[in-house]
């Protein structure tokens, strides 16, 4: 019996380090970690507390994004949009505000449009059967051109009577120096973690991604899981929209240009699978934290920032391998 209780034990634990030792996310952030120590010998102001807090403040706004569109990539989707639906809830809260209406208004206004935005994609998605790609495709030129309309393709900066508050929620640092950011992504990604893991609604998710037939024949409400995903995705979206906002100070319809394909690397390089049925919301914050590694390491390395593409895109590519490798690994 004592032979069996520690054959047992011991599997297990070999079991939990092999786990590990196979998990993307944690390779990526051993990478992370590594780059660090690297930079911080490399260079003389890396390691400085004025950087290190650009970079954590830097990469929360990709973060946030990231987190919806690891739910979104968890059920085998995709959201293009997310960069111009960031851009139209920037400028609706700002047009809002510049109106004179107060912060509340503002922020309710601009969620509020995320939303329809969402569920517009989800329903087009889930209950007409529109691909993925073409429908948020579409909604990215949509988006951005509303948020055209909606300014007037003008830069705005004045925010009304809650100026100086928006300024503070975005660009503050509250708690302990920590920049305002930087708690919003922490409480963020530890609502969306426990909802992957503890929740009925997180266990739906990844059924859908790993079989949406099987899902639908065990009861699963398929459709609306993919609506509420979507409008996630739009929601995370806008909330990094109005917190960039108040870090900016200002609004022009070129913010979130190019973010999704940051918003799918980060989401990718931390483990979640673009077939479906992969993801974690610690993934997403740790492939967020080493695209901005790379960014800002660029500059202090001396090496031009027009390779920041091909950095962040090899970085994507061996994300993919390492995944495809380890499934025919399991396989065999």
């Amino acid at each position: 019996m004592a032979i069996t209780l520690d054959r047992a034990v011991g599997q297990r634990q070999q079991s939990w380090l092999g786990s590990i030792l196979s998990s993307q996310t944690f390779w990526v952030l051993i990478a992370v970690i590594a780059a660090c120590i690297f930079l911080s010998f490399a260079t003389d102001t890396f390691a400085t507390s004025r950087n290190l807090y650009n970079i954590t403040r830097n990469f929360t706004f990709v973060a946030i994004i990231a987190l919806g569109m690891t739910l979104v990539i968890i059920t085998g989707g995709i959201d293009l949009s997310v960069g111009s639906v960031l851009c139209l809830c920037s400028m609706v809260l700002a047009v809002t505000m510049n109106a004179g209406y107060s912060l509340e208004v503002g922020i309710t206004v601009s969620i509020g449009t995320a939303m329809i935005i969402g569920a517009f994609n989800g329903v087009l998605i889930a209950y007409l059967g529109f691909p993925p790609f073409v429908v948020t495709l579409g909604m990215l030129s949509i988006a951005r051109s509303l948020a055209m309309v909606v300014s007037n393709n003008t830069v705005v900066f004045q925010f009304g009577p809650d100026h100086d508050l928006l300024l503070s929620i975005g660009g503050g640092a509250w708690f302990f120096g920590i920049a305002n950011p930087v708690i919003y992504m922490i409480v963020l990604a530890v609502l969306t973690g426990f909802v992957l893991r503890w929740t009925r609604f997180g266990r739906y998710i990844f059924a859908i991604g790993g079989n949406e037939h099987a899902a639908r024949l065990t009861g699963v409400p398929v459709n609306r899981i993919k609506v509420t995903v979507y409008m996630i995705s739009a929601i995370a979206a806008g909330v990094a929209g109005i917190i960039q906002t108040g870090w900016l100070g200002a609004v022009t319809t070129n913010i979130g240009a190019g973010m999704e394909l940051q918003v799918i690397a980060a989401a990718v390089i931390g483990g979640a699978n673009l077939a479906g049925g992969v993801g974690t919301a610690s993934g997403a914050l740790i492939g967020a934290a080493l695209i901005e590694v790379i960014r800002n390491s660029l500059g202090l390395l001396g090496i031009s920032a027009f390779w920041q593409g091909t950095f962040i895109g090899g970085a994507t590519i061996l994300a993919v391998l390492f995944d495809r490798i380890r499934n025919l690994r399991q396989s065999d």
